[in-house]
């Protein structure tokens, strides 16, 4: 199923400081995750923040532009609305190629894993998220096992769930020259839509109808292939929004012509609160 921008997703009673005085954040900037360059994260959270829900974005760029420094706006609406966001910068080509990308974002989340309680998160309570190539990292992590096991972390057991945004996840045959030298040709072990199998984190994909970079077919396709094998997955397809006003929508200037950040509210309300029944149904008598 296919969900249109003003359907019941948002409906959940749970909203982070939605209508509310937004609460005061802290900014760490350039923290190592590890060795070598482009191997930094910033941390911003909620000064209150106490066993918060934790995002990891990756921003985007054709797995070969981009900087967190961009996307700082991102990790303060998201701190604002009572997350933990963590921002990390990951290697690009040409210094990078596929997997690389992939490998730095697995040493993100594990070091967001060791540390997330020291910025008021929760390490239970991880969520990855990302923006076109940084919504490939950010399905890969959750979906190919290989790349967190890499760091003894399990999506499954580790990842509370994904939120996509205009993301790439069955884009072969590639036609940029660039994206055929980093992928090195159309391999499909390199689509998340590759490595759906039973037991999936929960995924909510967001994308625009008019986005004529990285077509919504992406995750619609993605979302059937997820629920197909029994997993809880939703496509939120929003009417007239291209490639980049989507993420754009995150700042406070334009958050009124795409609900994305109240639809990511009311996903990671549904994950948890369905976490706390599963959880209060196993310690009943």
């Amino acid at each position: 199923m296919t969900i249109a921008a003003d359907v019941k997703l948002r409906d959940e009673n749970f909203a982070f400081n939605e209508g509310l005085r937004l609460p005061r954040i802290a900014l760490t900037t350039s923290i190592d995750y590890a060795k070598g360059a482009r191997h930094t994260l910033d941390v911003c959270r909620p000064k209150s923040a106490t066993a918060a829900p934790v995002i990891v974005f990756f921003y985007g760029g054709g797995w070969r532009s981009g900087s967190k420094r961009i996307y700082r706006y991102v990790a303060k609406a998201l701190a604002r609305r009572g997350y933990v966001a963590v921002l990390p910068d990951y290697r690009i080509y040409p210094q990078a190629r596929y997997p690389d990308f992939l490998d730095d974002g697995a040493q993100a989340v594990r070091w967001v894993k060791d540390n997330a309680e020291r910025f008021g998160g929760d390490p239970q309570k991880i969520f990855l998220m990302g923006h076109s190539a940084g919504a490939h990292i950010a399905a890969m992590l959750a979906l190919d096992a290989r790349w967190l096991q890499k760091v003894a972390l399990a999506p499954g057991r580790d990842i509370a769930g994904l939120i996509g945004i205009s993301g790439p996840y069955d884009f072969l045959p590639l036609k940029d020259a660039i994206f055929k030298i980093i992928f090195d040709g159309d391999r499909p072990e390199t689509q998340p839509i590759s490595h759906v199998t039973p037991g999936a984190p929960p995924a909510l994909l967001l994308t625009g109808g008019k986005d004529n970079v990285v077509g919504a077919g992406n995750s619609t396709r993605l979302a059937e292939r997820l629920r197909a094998a029994g997993n809880e997955a939703a496509a939120v397809i929003y009417p007239r929004t291209g490639h980049f006003i989507i993420v754009a929508a995150i700042a406070p200037i334009i958050r009124s012509l795409v609900p994305i950040l109240r639809d990511t509210d009311a996903f990671i309300a549904k994950v948890l609160n369905a976490r706390s029944r599963a959880q209060a149904g196993e310690a009943a008598p």
